[in-house]
């Protein structure tokens, strides 16, 4: 008897289970998933790159890959996608023992291994301690391909994704937003440099970051503003610590990042920028980048407090004057009195012309209040101090303002430069007169410094307000 006809329901069924069975058991070439590079810095157009490793990650089914494999092929040289002093972005570097390794054949193209890493010893000043920071072969190496087939053999396990590396001791909320993060992030949107208004980003988000001289209870800041930072700008980050570096080190074999951003603060004290503006991150600047660059890190925090990424922007809506006292801090106060004039003379501000003024200690409020604040913020002023750091959550526009006071003949360009930086104006105050860029002073910690009896004129801070809301210079101009 012959065998039936099958049904077109058969015929079906039978061909979509091919098709699961493939879908199941297919896996991309090797090349397409990892997108193994040629040398180190064959191409300077890094868009184009970026763009390619995006594509390769958004392509196909995903799986989890562990291990980077080449047999008998070269090992994939590492390449060179970013770099400024103390700030890197390689694609394929290698770490083995705890020694970091840069795999080139072309080593003429590397940078200078003193401005990519060091010892990450306790920084302290005078030639001794700058010597004794500087990396040796214990700490980082360049090797050829054939030295690394050698070192590595056949493969080497993968640590996937995008990673940040090497920051020292950062309980801070400044020197971890506005320098750590400054830094890390600026370099890495270099990558893109046509980050849009809104901060939308094709950058794969960062998958961890590994603090390999640091232990898990020194990061965090007295404030606890550090950890909101991070789990707004990144919620899925995982954090690595000295014990996992070593663990890997013991571990005695070879491990690839497919990307990983290089910080060391060491190198970058090598730079011109930061003898100029003893800022880590000022070194960074050097690179291309939108002036957008920071709206992907501001308004994930914006998004994360409830509010618009939009609030604060513009010259349309209601002023915020916020004027972040130290009065009650006990350390880098106004004199009491011009404390008092400053007050009365902002709120004059608010009778005559309606603007919103705040007056406030950031000891006082919740991590939420302050970034929320901060958002809506358009002139932010106060004592040199922590408080300040979140003007970095301020939506930069023509009426966007920092004004701080220092005690007569003192200056640090930390606000200043963090302010100049995001495309905003910064002015300094010294009792009667201000300052802004470029006629800026030496910096220098002059003798009342962080002292509890600076000076001010409040009347004087009060019409530069006026002037910067109504922007009269432009209109001058």
């Amino acid at each position: 008897m012959a065998p039936a006809t099958p049904t077109r329901r058969e015929v079906l069924f039978v061909a979509l289970l091919y098709l699961f069975l493939r879908f199941l058991t297919y896996k991309p070439d090797a090349s397409t998933v990892l997108n193994v590079p040629n040398p180190l810095t064959s191409s300077t157009d890094t868009s184009s790159s970026t763009s390619t490793n995006t594509s390769a990650q958004r392509a196909g089914p995903q799986y989890l890959e562990a291990h980077l494999t080449w047999g008998s092929s070269p090992v994939p040289q590492t390449r060179v996608l970013s770099h400024a002093p103390g700030w890197t972005v390689f694609d394929k570097l290698y770490i083995l023992k705890g020694v970091v390794y840069i795999v080139s054949d072309e080593p003429s193209k590397v940078p200078n291994v003193t401005h990519i890493y060091s010892k990450g010893h306790f920084i302290e000043n005078g030639k001794e301690a700058v010597a004794s920071r500087l990396p040796t072969d214990d700490d980082i190496r360049v090797i050829s391909t054939k030295e690394a087939k050698s070192l590595f053999g056949t493969g080497a396990h993968l640590l996937d994704g995008v990673n940040l590396t090497r920051p020292r001791s950062v309980t801070h909320y400044y020197h971890w937003s506005a320098e750590l993060w400054f830094g890390l992030w600026h370099t890495y949107a270099s990558l893109d440099p046509a980050i849009p208004h809104d901060g939308k980003t094709d950058l794969p988000p960062v998958r961890r970051i590994m603090f390999n001289h640091l232990d898990a209870y020194h990061w965090r800041d007295y404030a606890s503003m550090n950890e909101w930072v991070i789990r707004s700008a990144f919620p899925s980050l995982v954090m690595e610590f000295k014990d996992d570096w070593r663990d890997r080190a013991e571990m005695g074999r070879p491990f690839v990042f497919d990307r990983v951003v290089l910080a060391d603060r060491s190198a970058t004290m090598l730079t011109h920028n930061f003898a100029r503006f003893q800022r880590s991150a000022s070194a960074s600047f050097g690179l291309p980048g939108s002036e957008n660059w920071f709206m992907t890190m501001r308004n994930h925090a914006i998004q994360f407090t409830g509010l618009d990424n939009n609030i604060g922007g513009g010259t349309t809506r209601t002023p915020v004057i916020t004027y972040i006292s130290r009065q009650e801090w006990g350390r880098r106060m106004l004199i009491k009195e011009d404390h008092e004039k400053l007050v009365e003379e902002l709120y004059k501000l608010r009778d005559q012309y309606g603007f919103e003024v705040n007056v406030v200690a950031a000891e006082n409020m919740s991590r939420l209040e302050q970034i929320e604040l901060a958002a809506r913020t358009t002139i932010m002023m106060g004592v040199h101090g922590n408080g300040l750091t979140s003007l970095v959550w301020m939506k930069p526009s023509p009426r966007s303002t920092v004004m701080e006071f220092f005690f007569p003949g003192g200056f640090a360009f930390d606000y200043e430069y963090t302010t100049r930086a995001l495309g905003m104006t910064h002015y300094g105050f010294w009792g009667n007169s201000y300052f802004t860029s470029p006629a800026l002073p030496e910096p220098k910690y002059v003798e009342g410094f962080q002292g509890n009896s600076i000076p001010l004129d409040g009347a004087l801070v009060a019409r530069l307000c006026l002037e910067r809301i109504m922007l009269t210079e432009e209109v001058d101009d």
